[in-house]
């Protein structure tokens, strides 16, 4: 009767009550108790090869919404993208519920540049699940290669400094340092190189286009960015603003359980449109308002020196700072209240819970950008935010090349951001009243440390304001931090000693052996075990095996295969075909005059030359690889592209020739054609000038492969040769101290070039178009400019170049010594392991702890911290 009297509504509220008290005879649970059934402990692990096929068919049907007589490669390469990422899922989400649990010291690095290359492989091996992946792909019927093959790079860097930034977060997470990179998410990378009759092309880079599966939008995080507007007694007015949103990207340790997190920053325009262009029917309008507030995070600057006059590269450097210290204020103030709900409200503890490094000037934006925060929305005294912003920051200097060195005019500062030029004055104040107390009465120091130059017009020097506004700042070679302190920021060092350091950069094993270069993992895992992946020192154990000619010959049998390899990529892409059994001799860099592309060119000229002059010389057999992108609006840099090519072409053609040279350009050079390159490379080219290089990062790479080195005095190479004695690597040219002289003396390039007879030959015929007889002049500048000027000292150092040169190649021709003298470079490249390098900032600059990140949840709270370990 009662059933009949409620009607079929109260039947089924009754069924409903029935069936919660048969699940739990103790009562309906509340809303928090039913919650606490969204746990990332219920879900499905990857455990084996059956349930990777099984995730790798969910997504294919539910995420991509394809089915196998659809698919493409490009989505099956999506499936097992996304099969991957939810193996790293688990761990994302622990490491970061741990983070809030313990409360660490965290770190902060920024950077407007990410060269991370492709993803799928490097995490499958830092995971440890790449046998099950590939087992499962291959039961799949796919081919595992192919798929990696299709992955994008993710070029969001110009060269060294974006894949420093890249290896140094795989080591924050690898040595289980709580981390974070911030960024920028350029819509379009660096561009993609095209050679089209010799000369570079740009074409622009769209990694996006396809959608990226290893990022994840963040929406709940959009941040306000303000531009413009005008200062008032009650603050910053009238301001444009912009919309910053984030998209994460995991980065996983090496054979632990954390995963870091990088946040590049979108630029989005604000919610609204303006509603006077509609009143008006201008839509049109205010759609180009919205593009033109997107534009900030739209391109990546294809060079790293030339944004003088740029006003959108300064709103992209205060959007990364203002967008990332916001960020970080956001998740101080949490503090704990991922588990408590305790809110901070008071910045007594915050250089005690966060270190922020600045990659390079260009974040330098950072210090104004905290002080305006601390003051004018914190309300802090000014001295207490001013000690709060000094504790935090640290700052690395990457170039001695003062163009490099950032400078922006006073009325571009004062348009787009006013508040902080005020801001950045009142540093210069009471900084300089400082230098005067210390110097009374020294104009000159007044003027060259000053955060302001007059001249050539009245700008702020970038690198001065990270120097003033950070406790540490560090050099990344031993020769590079003290020409720092000798030369650029001299007075400063003699002002604020306490500040600089060293920091030798480094790179990450995973992928610089472990991922590129599987053939010798394979044979130091055989050897050695595994325990150089994460303590590159312990290939010091093969020393022993320089000599044991099983070991030499599968050093030569893995380099043999490598190389094999990259002849038939540039048989295939190049339509070039190379003689394996010739020198594989390699310039893989940015196009840059210092870095001395030409110098290699006039050596190859030289061979050629002595070719024709004696078809039957017996001489080694030479494959020379040279890549590297010219910067769009670097002129002199894309006359040597086309003169490269140039040469290769004649030489590559010449029927004289033959197998004895051959003149590749890697056109497009990127991380993941370098992966193919570097294990396949006999000789490495490091040949700077002296004093111009601050580190470099692919001499490391190169030797941590079996090359041998032929370079100059300059970057890491006087530590590479520290390490590896002088006897295995391939010195020449004048050092630093022998250039300044040269340059103080008065230098006369056209004495050498008269002087020296196979050096004039082959200017000449660079100078009347020998090389280019369809356009003669081409290349007189470069001519008349090594003749009479020559910046960086080719004609100084072209016969030490061209005899070591000759050394090089008459070791070449003892097999087993030049493979005993690869085993040595290998076994000596420990210290020049970016886990190194991040301990070292870590325990220096930072002061920060690792974590151990637990299996559960539930024992989070009894996991501690423990310190960085000193030494290696």
């Amino acid at each position: 009767c009662f059933l009949r009297s409620v009607g079929n509504e109260g039947i089924r509220i009754y069924q409903r009550l029935l069936r919660k008290t048969m699940a739990d005879p103790t009562g309906p649970k509340s809303p928090t108790d039913r919650k606490k059934q969204i746990s990332i402990r219920g879900l499905p692990e990857l455990k084996n090869v059956a349930a990777v096929k099984e995730s790798f068919n969910r997504h294919l049907h539910h995420t991509l919404v394809k089915d196998r007589h659809a698919a493409t490669t490009r989505d099956f390469y999506g499936a097992v993208a996304h099969t991957v990422r939810d193996y790293l899922v688990e761990k994302w989400i622990r490491t970061q519920q741990h983070y809030y649990d313990v409360d660490p010291k965290r770190v902060y690095f920024l950077s407007m540049e990410y060269l991370m290359g492709r993803s799928l492989t490097n995490t499958m091996i830092n995971t440890g699940i790449e046998t099950e992946f590939e087992e499962a792909i291959y039961e799949l019927g796919l081919e595992l290669e192919e798929l990696q093959e299709t992955e994008e790079d993710a070029g969001l860097g110009n060269g060294g400094l974006g894949r420093l930034a890249a290896c140094f977060l795989d080591s924050m997470a690898t040595i289980g340092l709580p981390a974070y990179g911030y960024g920028i998410r350029y819509e379009y990378g660096i561009f993609t190189q095209t050679i089209k009759d010799g000369h570079q092309l740009e074409v622009p880079d769209e990694w996006l286009r396809y959608g990226c599966p290893w990022e994840l939008p963040r929406p709940e995080y959009v941040l306000p960015i303000q531009f413009y507007g005008r200062v008032e007694l009650d603050g910053w007015k009238d301001t444009q603003v912009v919309m910053a949103m984030p998209y994460d990207q995991p980065i996983p340790g090496y054979g632990n359980k954390t995963v870091n997190t990088l946040r590049l920053w979108s630029a989005k325009s604000p919610n609204s449109f303006d509603l006077s262009y509609f009143n008006h029917g201008d839509y049109i309008q205010a759609v180009i308002d919205r593009n033109i507030a997107e534009n900030i995070s739209r391109v990546l600057y294809p060079a790293d020196n030339m944004f003088a006059g740029k006003e959108l590269r300064l709103k992209q450097e205060y959007f990364l700072v203002s967008a990332t210290l916001q960020d970080i204020i956001r998740r101080y103030k949490a503090g704990q209240a991922g588990r408590t709900g305790v809110v901070r409200s008071s910045f007594i503890q915050f250089a005690n819970k966060v270190a922020i490094q600045l990659n390079d000037t260009h974040p330098a934006l950072a210090v104004p950008e905290l002080m305006r925060i601390l003051v004018d929305i914190e309300s802090l005294e000014w001295d207490e935010a001013w000690d709060i912003c000094v504790k935090v920051f640290g700052y690395t200097n990457h170039t001695l090349l003062p163009e490099a060195l950032e400078r922006w005019p006073i009325t571009m500062l004062e348009l787009l951001l006013p508040r902080h030029l005020q801001i950045i004055y009142e540093i210069n104040a009471r900084h300089l009243k400082k230098v005067e107390e210390r110097f009374p009465g020294n104009v000159d120091k007044l003027r060259s440390l000053s955060l302001v130059e007059e001249c050539p017009v009245k700008q702020i020097n970038m690198a001065n304001l990270a120097i003033v506004g950070s406790h540490a700042v560090n050099g990344v070679a031993a020769i590079h931090s003290r020409l720092l302190r000798e030369t650029i920021f001299r007075d400063f060092y003699e002002f604020s000693p306490e500040k600089f350091q060293n920091k030798t950069n480094g790179i990450t094993p995973r992928r610089w052996i472990r991922v590129c270069n599987p053939a010798l993992s394979e044979l130091l895992l055989d050897r050695i075990g595994d325990g150089w992946i994460t303590d590159l020192y312990q290939l010091k154990r093969i020393l022993p095996f320089d000599k044991k000619q099983d070991f030499v010959e599968d050093v030569q049998t893995v380099k043999m295969r490598n190389k094999r390899a990259l002849a038939e990529y540039i048989s295939e892409h190049y339509k070039i075909t190379v003689n394996i059994d010739s020198m594989f001799d390699c310039q893989v860099k940015r196009i840059h005059e210092y870095k001395r592309q030409l110098l290699n060119c006039l050596h190859i000229i030289t061979l050629y030359n002595r070719i024709k002059a004696d078809p039957d010389l017996d001489m080694v057999p030479r494959t020379v690889l040279i890549g590297g992108k010219a910067a769009p609006g670097y002129h002199t840099a894309k006359l040597i592209v086309k003169l490269i090519n140039s040469v290769a072409t004649v030489v590559n053609n010449d029927p004289v020739v033959g197998d004895k040279l051959k003149v590749v350009f890697l056109e497009n050079y990127r991380v993941s054609l370098a992966e193919k390159v570097i294990p396949a490379t006999d000789l490495s080219e490091q040949i700077s000038t002296a004093g111009t290089e601050a580190s470099g990062t692919g001499n490391m790479k190169f030797m941590a492969n079996g090359a041998l080195t032929i370079g100059t005095l300059d970057g890491a190479n006087v530590e590479m040769r520290e390490e590896v004695g002088a006897e295995n690597i391939f010195i020449f040219g004048m050092t630093v101290e022998e250039v300044q002289k040269l340059k103080r003396e008065g230098y006369d390039p056209k004495g050498y070039y008269e002087s020296n007879p196979e050096l004039k030959k082959a200017v000449d015929q660079i100078k009347c178009g020998y090389f280019t007889p369809s356009s003669p002049k081409l290349f007189v500048e470069i001519a008349d400019h090594l003749i009479y000027h020559d910046t960086y000292c080719l004609m100084r150092d072209y016969q030490s170049y061209i005899d070591c040169q000759e050394k090089v190649a008459k070791f070449f021709l003892k097999k087993d010594e030049w493979a005993s003298m690869c085993i040595r470079n290998i076994a000596c490249v420990g210290k020049f392991s970016s886990d190194r390098t991040i301990r070292e900032y870590s325990q220096d600059i930072w002061h920060a702890s690792t974590v151990d990140i637990p299996d559960s949840p539930k024992t989070a709270t009894a996991v501690i911290t423990r310190k960085i370990p000193s030494g290696k």
